[in-house]
């Protein structure tokens, strides 16, 4: 199976990255690779990066192709933060990297799975290994899109844009290589809006589905203030205990470990002199915690953005698909006791209250303000 397989309704996008295996005339040592939530920037970054690395253009069974996916090839290098920003010392960490040969590959490629997290400083320090980097080195970024980077780094990259792919090509991919039934597939594929990670863990994860379940009811258990406050609160208290547990196993094992790499015996005394190791860890898995909740959050709040969105569809009778198939029947009930001026109040909301955790507003504070807005506010048409 070619290593483009996983890359799902993006023929046309990814032609520029599969004409430079093919050309070296058109290959460019810089790219950036956006494209929405899910669309599959990482999979085409790593497709890529494997075929470079292939004799035969990226064939899916060879070694170089199977490493350099799994991210355990000695050329490629995978870079996936898990916190807020990328600091400027991991970026030059990357730039020592490019400056070295390749050991083993064809060429030593660096992917950024998280360009858009750079900040201006940090780009600026990248500027140069982009503008100007060695004979067998490729750097490959992915982000949204290219407002997402400074502009500095993308007028030196060479742009490939990727489309949210359809949901039936989605469910295809969950039916032939997850073995999930079709019908399923489907309702997965269009619950996450054709993200393809989200889709799996909604197929796969009986747990995910329900959870999901609970969010969407938030649009009809709120009928007063205190319900408002409660389903706030709920939210956040789920987006806690998923980032929880999502990272506390792995922190406990990042700390046994810096512990023996500093000699200090399990319960022992930590010395002066090593506290600021063990200090700059624990910030570190906080900031990945904090992203985590924030990342929760927000997908709650797009789930809820889809509801209603098809309610909307309902209200208008339009001829297209809904998200929430599972769901068609609140749906009905929701168009049929509110009006289209309500759906776009509350749409309104809910964006707003992405807006204010993206500025880092107290989550607590803006689930509450939308919560208290997804209140109805007319009478029931019944």
């Amino acid at each position: 199976m070619s290593v483009w397989a996983e890359v799902v309704g993006q023929e046309r996008q990814v032609g520029p990255l599969r004409a430079a295996i093919d050309d070296p005339g058109s290959m460019t040592h810089a790219w950036l690779i956006t494209g929405p939530p899910g669309s599959g920037r990482s999979y085409a970054a790593r497709a890529f990066a494997a075929a470079l690395q292939c004799e035969r253009g990226g064939c899916g069974e060879c070694r170089a192709c199977t490493t350099a996916l799994s991210g355990s090839h000695a050329d490629v290098t995978l870079v996936a933060t898990e916190k807020v920003t990328i600091s400027i010392d991991e970026v030059r960490d990357l730039i020592g990297l490019a400056a070295t040969s390749p050991s083993q590959g064809r060429w030593r490629v660096i992917v950024v799975e998280d360009a858009d997290r750079m900040t201006e400083r940090t780009s600026n320090v990248l500027l140069k290994s982009i503008e100007e980097p060695p004979p067998r080195t490729v750097w490959v970024l992915c982000a949204p899109s290219p407002q997402d980077v400074a502009v500095t780094i993308r007028s030196r990259c060479r742009i490939v844009g990727l489309r949210t792919p359809d949901p039936e090509d989605v469910a295809r991919l969950l039916a032939e290589r997850d073995g999930v039934e079709p019908g399923l597939a489907l309702e997965c594929a269009l619950a996450a809006q054709s993200h393809i990670g989200i889709a799996r863990r909604l197929a796969r994860n009986p747990e995910a589905r329900a959870r999901r379940d609970q969010v969407l009811a938030l649009a009809t258990d709120i009928r007063g203030v205190g319900d408002a406050i409660f389903a706030a609160a709920d939210l956040v208290e789920v987006a806690d205990t998923d980032a929880k547990a999502a990272t506390e196993e792995r922190d406990a094992e990042e700390k046994a470990q810096l512990m023996t790499t500093l000699g200090v015996e399990d319960g022992g005394r930590i010395p002066p002199a090593l506290r600021a190791q063990l200090r700059q860890l624990e910030e570190h898995q906080k900031r990945r915690a904090t992203r985590h909740k924030r990342d929760v959050l927000d997908r709650a709040i797009t789930d809820l953005m889809s509801l209603y969105r098809d309610v909307a569809v309902a209200q208008t009778g339009a001829a297209v698909q809904l998200v929430n198939l599972a769901h068609e029947g609140h749906v009905r009930d929701l168009a049929a006791r509110t009006t289209l001026a309500d759906t776009m109040r509350c749409l309104d909301a809910l964006g707003t209250a992405r807006e204010r955790l993206a500025g880092n507003v107290a989550p607590l504070l803006a689930l509450e303000a939308m919560a208290l807005d997804l209140r109805p506010r007319t009478p029931s048409r019944r």
